[in-house]
């Protein structure tokens, strides 16, 4: 009774992902294309700090939908896993997955906080809601997300379950496993 269950939970899992997960994938891919191609195609928006934010989170989630879920769609879908086929592939996914994530998230914050910057009532508020600032506010925090990131590429590899003997892309070590819990994952913002 418990395996049909187990079966029957497997089947509606891959259903969804393949059912959602498809037209998911295509409505951001196009939403993140046309996002970019609006705020790239005027000036005005090309020099404002807000804009730059959406440009930037644009991109990270074009990324986390090509890393994430189109590869989650191709494992499902057509029994094909590039994360064991490949270690490069194993260890890159799962960096570009966390480096996107974190962009986007920033991305997000700080377009909030720029924009109640460039409406606050106080002219020095103001001036900190400009592009420069912007730029360098990105590239901190960029820098901060891939150097969180790099232990992914060190201690992620193909491990062969010991249970049922399937080559899995998991984490190698136990100590990567604690940096992830109480450090990784407390440090988003």
């Amino acid at each position: 009774m418990s395996s049909s269950i187990a079966s029957a939970l497997n089947l509606a899992s891959s259903e969804v992902t393949i059912y959602l997960g498809t037209p998911l994938l295509l409505a951001g891919l196009i939403g993140g294309i046309f996002n970019m191609i609006v705020f790239l195609s005027l000036q005005t928006f090309r020099q404002n700090s807000c804009a730059f934010y959406m440009i930037v989170m644009s991109f990270a989630n074009i990324g986390q939908l090509l890393m994430g879920l189109l590869s989650r769609l191709v494992i499902t879908g057509f029994n094909v896993d590039w994360t064991v086929q490949s270690v490069f592939y194993c260890k890159f996914r799962i960096f570009m997955l966390y480096i996107c994530s974190l962009i986007s998230l920033s991305s997000m914050c700080l377009v909030t906080i720029d924009q109640y910057m460039a409406t606050s009532s106080r002219p020095q508020w103001q001036q900190w809601s400009n592009i420069k600032i912007a730029r360098r506010l990105l590239t901190v925090f960029v820098t901060i997300w891939i150097l969180l990131a790099i232990p992914t590429l060190i201690y992620f590899d193909h491990v062969v379950s010991s249970t049922t003997g399937v080559i899995m892309c998991t984490s190698t070590s136990a100590i990567y496993q604690e940096y992830y819990t109480y450090g990784y994952v407390r440090s988003l913002p």
